[in-house]
């Protein structure tokens, strides 16, 4: 992978980004991490919205505005790093594009509809030496980072289910491409909030054998999925049951772990995109350090007794870490290493969605080989 020798070094030139698209992915999440991070600097915002790039001139000043993708690919050679934060029916072109012209690769999730399209990117990224990464902020929630150094440590013995939930209360439809029917858009919560809660699930728990889905449209009017539940069926053993929804009128808890030994019960939200949506930046979140939240917001762990009651011990939860992605980011182009999520591992991650909706077509569990 072509390397940027001297970026991110003391006194040395930052790597230099474009960012496509200024919505809701790349104006709370991408711009703020990518200006956040050392090494890096926000270059350039590709938005066609007068709007938004009055927005982006006025949060980044001396940021370099275009209306669209192409005039990047003619100035190719002033630039080292595209975070595709489109639509995601843009994604795949977009980063087909950016590989041909040369330049690293990070797409927002889902990278691609189907597994296939993922492998032929990243065999483009391989062939032309470049970084192909997927922008999975989720790994550095504070909640799942708990988790996984609970799991570690061995405290909850063999972990034999894993329960995650992404649910909200949305009665009504808030319009836009991703409720669209279109499978094109690649809309619904599946694609967007399965691809969080699957990736999560495979980075603890290796690969999956089986995938059983339900997926339901419940909201008058609604044209693609807001009520999805995934199980799977991990190689070592472990079941994950997923759960994703905008129609959940009372909300279940973010995490239920069930082991050997012990389970593990978080409820709420890591506050990172709540402090992003409210301009809140890394290093400035109302003096308290980043990520962190209220000892009443702690899991509890312990076994034969109910959370809701009492029961169980308080684990402190770790500060979540969203700036860690663009560290690691960073860090690969200056070194020519892996990046933080690899377009492999989204690729896996698309063959479980593809047979969850195969599944919930089809009302049959799904093998993968």
């Amino acid at each position: 992978m072509a390397s940027l020798a001297d970026t991110g070094t003391p006194g040395s030139t930052p790597a230099r980004v474009a960012l496509i698209g200024f919505g809701l992915a790349g104006s709370v999440f991408h711009a703020p991490l990518v200006a956040a991070t050392d090494g890096l600097v926000l270059d350039t915002v590709v938005t066609s919205s007068p709007e938004r790039q009055r927005q982006a001139a006025e949060e980044y000043p001396g940021v370099r505005l275009a209306a669209s993708a192409d005039e990047l690919w003619a100035r190719a050679d002033e630039l080292d790093l595209v975070v595709v934060a489109s639509p995601n029916r843009t994604h795949v072109p977009l980063a087909h594009a950016a590989l041909e012209a040369g330049l690293p690769v990070v797409v927002d999730k889902p990278l691609a509809a189907t597994a296939a399209e993922a492998e032929d990117l990243a065999a483009l990224a391989e062939r032309r030496g470049l970084l192909l990464s997927v922008f999975q902020n989720r790994r550095w929630d504070n909640d799942f980072r708990t988790l996984r150094r609970l799991i570690a440590e061995g405290a909850l013995g063999d972990v034999r289910r894993f329960e995650s939930r992404f649910e909200r209360w949305r009665p009504q439809l808030k319009g836009g491409w991703r409720e669209s029917g279109d499978p094109a858009e690649i809309g619904g919560l599946l694609y967007d909030l399965g691809s969080h809660l699957v990736d999560q699930a495979l980075t603890l728990f290796g690969p999956v054998t089986s995938v059983y889905a339900e997926v339901d449209v419940r909201r008058p009017g609604a044209r693609t999925d807001d009520d999805t539940f995934v199980a799977l069926t991990h190689a070592g053993g472990v079941r994950s049951h997923l759960w994703m929804s905008a129609t959940a009128a009372q909300l279940g808890p973010r995490f239920r772990v069930l082991g050997s030994q012990a389970g593990y019960v978080k409820y709420g939200l890591d506050p990172q995109e709540s402090a992003l949506r409210e301009g809140l930046r890394p290093g400035t979140d109302g003096g308290a350090p980043w990520g962190t939240e209220p000892e009443a917001a702690w899991g509890r762990l312990g076994a034969g007794e109910s959370p809701l009651t009492g029961g169980g011990e308080p684990v402190p939860t770790l500060p979540g870490d969203y700036p860690a992605y663009y560290r690691a980011v960073a860090t690969a182009l200056r070194t020519g290493g892996a990046p933080p999520v690899t377009a492999a591992e989204a690729a896996a991650a698309l063959r479980v969605l593809e047979a969850a909706r195969t599944s919930a077509a089809e009302g049959r569990t799904v093998t993968l080989p």
